[in-house]
């Protein structure tokens, strides 16, 4: 995995997702996700609580 700079990928982390699923091969240190890539997908959630995403804000 190459390493970018200004906040896009650094040390193989993808700096700007904070991650806390400590169960995840891809998380280091309980903080950050070090997967190559993200997969989001809908499921017609209209709160937070009806996602994994804590930054959810309904449109």
């Amino acid at each position: 995995m190459q390493n970018f700079q200004n906040n896009t990928m650094t040390n193989n982390t993808i700096s700007r997702v904070s991650c806390s699923v400590s169960t995840c091969a891809y998380n280091q240190n309980s903080q950050y996700c070090t997967a190559p890539s993200i997969q989001i997908k809908a499921h017609n959630a209209s709160t937070a609580e009806e996602t994994d995403c804590a930054t959810f804000v309904k449109r």
